[in-house]
């Protein structure tokens, strides 16, 4: 077996747990904070297929794990009325922060099972994976740029007009994150990079 199929096999089921609590966390915190929208539409579900589209949940990430680059995934999107959270547009942070801490609670089990129970093999694998996968996932998603996670913090914290800027990138969709891609990131990617492997070391 090739090392790089070996790597989907653990890689694939890795990413749709991720991503899934990852939404579905979304959901809950929205609920929480007293909109009904996500739950009406199913999406506080452990229910992989309420969240994962096939192109870009699945497909997206793992070509960007096999280039070695920051694993991002899109879900679908989760319905969010940020007029009926508490809070509003800090409400909204609050719903944002949600799925990239739950992929750093998921790296931080993994990582003290690999650290205090020794395992090896095809669950240490696995779990090794699984660390490695969030950790991506938790420093990707909180970069302040629309529509990641992290812009919902920025959008609370930032002026009318920094909030108005911020909604004409994200009404732009995939092709912003496509933007980010091939045009920011290569400048930041270092950065960002750095963090993810601090947060590893700490972790493994």
């Amino acid at each position: 077996m090739s090392g790089n199929l070996e790597l989907l096999l653990y890689a694939i089921p890795a990413l749709v747990i991720a991503i899934s609590l990852h939404e579905m966390m979304h959901s809950v915190m929205g609920y929480w904070l007293g909109d009904t929208t996500a739950m009406e539409h199913g999406r506080i579900s452990l229910n992989p297929l309420r969240h994962i589209d096939p192109i870009t949940t699945v497909a997206l990430p793992l070509v960007l794990v096999l280039l070695g680059l920051p694993p991002f995934a899109a879900a679908k999107p989760v319905p969010i009325n940020m007029f009926r959270l508490k809070y509003e547009e800090f409400g909204m942070a609050l719903v944002g922060l949600a799925g990239p801490l739950t992929n750093l609670l998921i790296a931080i089990l993994a990582g003290i099972a690999l650290r205090f129970t020794g395992l090896d093999g095809t669950i240490g694998t696995f779990l090794l994976i699984n660390v490695s996968i969030n950790v991506g996932l938790f420093v990707f998603n909180l970069i302040p740029f629309p529509p990641l996670d992290g812009s919902r913090v920025l959008y609370a914290l930032a002026p009318e007009g920094v909030q108005k800027v911020m909604m004409q990138i994200e009404r732009m969709g995939f092709g912003a994150i496509f933007f980010f891609m091939f045009v920011i990131f290569p400048f930041i990617g270092p950065a960002i990079i750095r963090v993810q492997q601090t947060i590893l070391n700490v972790l493994l």
